[in-house]
């Protein structure tokens, strides 16, 4: 089994019943997740040795955290504990032309605050054969963002393969921040994952397609591919095309570019969605499973996207589908028939 290690923030999620608004609220549905965490619990679903790598309060809620991943067969070895809190998000899952809403509160947590001596990077990496980080993370502090890049070097000093997903948001860093912060990263990163908003707000990349307008043709985005893998040098470029018709309606494929050969992959329709938090999470942990079992970026992105498609169908931030789930799908069973 491969060693994957991702990095980045654990949060408690507080969700609305249904989709009910934040001023009807009478309850919240909790649960935990995060970009990496939601990564690492994909990978060990589908039978890798995945190890997250964060800080956590020491208190119960800390704890409930690390149980939730231990829960789902994530290693939780290198989680450091200690700082005052974990972070939390609030989600407004919207329906039709309404849209989703996420509050954070999550200033000052643990892993925002933590130091580089809190993680025994060598310890982590020396054995390990992929680290996935997403552009969260360092976004979370500038402390967190140095932890990072010291995690980054000593992940290349063992030769293990890394990618990065993008994942710019605008209510933790400003571009002009995002650009400064990961254009420098990426020299430490062989698969970068992103759409069409992450490339042009985390790298200063604009591709000729958008989303907004219902455009997400694959060959708008063959001149960007090109000019990313040749100043950064990765060994692939990828992005997630998401054609969102409605909140509860979206059109989803992807495009994946070796340096030599594009491929975009088959097209879903997912409606309805019943949560699509955690839907680039998932689509980066089935390419990292796809890359490592087949080295073919083919059956990688297909299987990756037919995760995600899937994820959209489950509420909470985890993917929670086996490995022959989601080849039943890309074999072409989106049938939804009873399993009997």
């Amino acid at each position: 089994m491969a060693k994957i290690v991702t990095m980045g923030e654990i949060m408690l999620r507080l969700s609305t019943e249904g989709n009910s608004r934040f001023v009807q609220a009478q309850n919240f549905d909790v649960c935990y997740g995060g970009g990496e965490a939601n990564v690492a619990v994909s990978l060990a679903g589908y039978g890798n040795d995945a190890y997250f790598v964060s800080k956590v309060p020491s208190h119960e809620i800390g704890q409930s955290a690390v149980n939730a991943l231990q829960r789902y067969g994530v290693h939780t070895d290198y989680i450091a504990r200690g700082g005052n809190r974990l972070g939390i998000y609030y989600l407004e899952s919207g329906n039709s032309m309404r849209p989703s809403k996420v509050i954070y509160d999550r200033a000052n947590s643990s892993i925002a605050e933590a130091e580089a001596s809190d993680f025994d990077f060598d310890k982590i990496f020396k054995d390990a054969d992929w680290f996935h980080w997403s552009g969260i993370t360092p976004a979370l502090s500038d402390k967190t963002a140095e932890i990072l890049k010291q995690a980054l070097i000593t992940a290349k000093k063992y030769g293990v393969t890394v990618s990065c997903d993008l994942n710019f948001r605008k209510k933790l860093w400003t571009s002009e921040k995002a650009i400064s912060v990961m254009r420098p990263l990426m020299q430490y990163v062989d698969v970068c994952i992103g759409n069409e908003e992450d490339a042009e707000l985390c790298l200063g990349f604009k591709p000729d397609a958008s989303v907004l307008s219902g455009k997400t043709d694959a060959s708008g985005y063959h001149k960007i591919f090109e000019q990313m893998l040749n100043e950064f040098n990765f060994k692939y470029v990828v992005s997630t095309l998401r054609e969102s018709y409605s909140a509860s309606h979206n059109g989803w494929k992807a495009l994946i570019y070796n340096g030599k050969d594009f491929y975009e992959s088959k097209h879903y329709d997912i409606n309805p969605i019943v949560d699509r938090v955690g839907g680039g999470d998932s689509f980066a942990g089935g390419l990292i499973h796809g890359l490592l079992k087949w080295n073919e970026q083919e059956k990688a992105l297909e299987f990756a996207v037919a995760a995600s498609a899937l994820k959209h169908t489950i509420p909470g931030d985890f993917n929670l589908v086996s490995e022959a789930e989601v080849l039943q799908l890309v074999g072409g069973d989106a049938s939804g028939r009873v399993q009997r």
